[in-house]
């Protein structure tokens, strides 16, 4: 089978995948600020599974991303700044890749060198748990655990935002 076939195939996926988020979004439960932050538990791309409540007394990001999103690769470089800025302070950063092909998300992470956790959501049930339907999403979760901030989508500058609302979690 040709790549571009394959492209084709797997862009497929990508909108179902995204079809079938947007309607468990609007069956489930809704996540929101001061909402406890949904428990999962997910293999990490080079490594062990990680547990999101394991993290509980640091701060979180969990950032949902995709190898298909522009905008996420976009967003990356941005959040390892972040990352490798604040990681020894309490705060921890862990990329949720929701692509169906694990090789998608080693490839993109290679290229872009995140030294974060990628961990792989490949049957999207973390991401419909909080109710995503954008890509990239961003969810900031205090030290209790709680979600404190919520954003879909990306746009230039909200690396800025991200920086703030980390500082004065940081602080509490």
């Amino acid at each position: 089978m040709s790549n571009e076939s394959n492209l084709m195939r797997r862009e497929r996926r990508s909108l179902l995948g995204l079809v079938l988020l947007a309607a468990a979004s609007a069956a489930g439960a809704k996540v929101a600020a001061q909402s406890p932050a949904p428990d999962f538990t997910l293999r990490q791309l080079d490594g062990p599974n990680l547990r999101l409540g394991e993290q509980r007394g640091r701060v979180v990001m969990v950032n949902f991303w995709a190898s298909w999103c522009g905008p996420c690769r976009i967003e990356m470089p941005h959040l390892s700044r972040l990352y490798d800025k604040y990681r020894g302070t309490g705060f921890v950063l862990l990329g949720v890749n929701i692509d169906d092909d694990p090789g998608a998300a080693k490839s993109v992470a290679g290229k872009l060198g995140l030294k974060f956790p990628v961990l792989l959501d490949t049957d999207k049930k973390v991401v419909a748990a909080y109710d995503l339907n954008a890509m990239p999403a961003t969810v900031l979760i205090d030290r209790e655990g709680r979600v404190r901030h919520l954003h879909r989508g990306y746009r230039e500058g909200v690396e800025q935002t991200y920086e703030q609302q980390l500082r004065d979690l940081l602080k509490e």
